[in-house]
C-alpha cells in the first residue's frame, strides 16, 4: 500500500472494528499499518472480507496475523487452481504441442521448473512432488505481488524439433480464456530469466591489473607497519577477485580491525 492509501486503509480497518464493537487507538492502527503496508490494498480488503465470513474465527476482531493467514489461504487457492489447469493440459495435450496459458505466472513457474517439455517427462510417482514444487513457487510469486518476466509460449516437442530442422511451426494452443492467453503471449519475453553477459577481454584485464595493484599496495603498507586502514581496504578489494591462496605470505595484521572495513568478517585477515 502507498501512503496515499492510508486513509482508505484506516476507514476499512475501523469499519471492521465497528463490526466487532471495537474502537482502535492511533497506536493500534499504526501497528496494523506497519504490518500490512507491504501488501496491496485490494489484497488487504479481500483478506478482511474473507475473515469476517470465516466460520472458524470470524467471530473475533482480526489481528494482522489473521489477515496474513487469510492472504496465504488465497494464494494457496490460486496455486491449486493454476496447478489443476496445468495437470489437465499435461494429461490431455501432453508435451507435444506448444501452449499458451491465460496466466503468466504459470509460464514463469514452469520455466523455472525446466519447461513444458521437461514437465511431460515426469512419472506418476514424481507427479505429487512436481505438484508441490509448482504450488510453492506459484504461492511465493502471489504472496510477493510479483509478476516477473516470462516466456510468451511454452514450447512443445513438435515445435522444438521443427525449429531445429528449420521447418514451419504450428501456432500454439491457447489454454483457458483465449483473449487473456493472447495477452499473455503478447507481453512475454524471450530473454533469459537470469541476465547473463560475458565480460570483454578489456574489462577482465583491467580488473586483474587493478587487483594486482591493490595486493602490492597492501603488502607494502603492512610490511612497513603504517597506513593499516588503507592496507585493509586494499586487501578487501583484492579479496573480491582473488583466490584464498593469493594471500599466502602476506604479513599478519595486528590491532583491532573494524568489521565494516572487511565486509563484517575480519577472520580472513587473521
Amino acid at each position: 500500500m502507498t501512503q496515499n492509501e492510508y486513509c482508505t486503509f484506516v476507514d476499512m480497518l475501523q469499519a471492521v472494528a465497528d463490526l466487532y464493537g471495537k474502537r482502535l487507538t492511533e497506536l493500534s492502527i499504526g501497528i496494523y499499518w506497519n504490518a500490512l503496508k507491504p501488501i496491496d490494498l485490494a489484497v488487504v480488503r479481500e483478506a478482511m472480507n474473507r475473515h469476517v465470513i470465516n466460520p472458524d474465527n470470524g467471530q473475533f476482531m482480526p489481528k494482522p496475523a489473521d489477515l496474513v493467514r487469510m492472504m496465504e489461504g488465497s494464494s494457496q487457492d490460486k496455486a491449486l487452481q493454476a496447478w489443476h489447469k496445468v495437470d489437465k493440459v499435461v494429461r490431455g495435450i501432453g508435451p507435444y504441442s506448444s501452449v499458451v496459458f491465460d496466466d503468466a505466472l504459470i509460464h514463469r513457474v514452469l520455466h523455472e521448473m525446466g519447461g513444458w517439455i521437461a514437465l511431460g517427462t515426469k512419472t506418476e510417482d514424481e507427479w505429487p512432488f512436481v505438484a508441490k514444487e509448482f504450488e510453492n513457487r506459484y504461492k511465493a510469486f502471489v504472496s510477493r505481488q510479483e509478476l516477473p518476466e516470462y516466456l510468451p509460449v511454452m514450447v512443445g516437442l513438435i515445435e522444438a524439433e521443427n525449429r531445429k530442422e528449420g521447418h514451419r511451426c504450428e501456432p500454439p494452443v491457447l489454454i483457458g480464456n483465449a483473449e487473456l492467453a493472447m495477452s499473455v503471449m503478447g507481453a512475454g519475453t524471450s530473454q533469459p530469466a537470469l541476465g547473463m553477459r560475458r565480460m570483454t577481454v578489456e574489462e577482465a584485464s583491467q580488473m586483474l591489473v587493478q587487483a594486482g595493484e591493490d595486493r602490492r599496495s597492501a603488502e607494502v603498507l603492512l610490511s612497513s607497519g603504517v597506513g593499516s586502514v588503507r592496507a585493509i581496504k586494499s586487501l578487501n578489494r583484492w579479496k573480491q577477485v582473488a583466490p584464498d591462496s593469493a594471500f599466502d605470505g602476506l604479513p599478519a595484521v595486528s590491532g583491532n580491525i573494524p568489521p565494516e572495513l572487511v565486509g563484517g568478517d575480519p577472520d580472513w585477515l587473521r
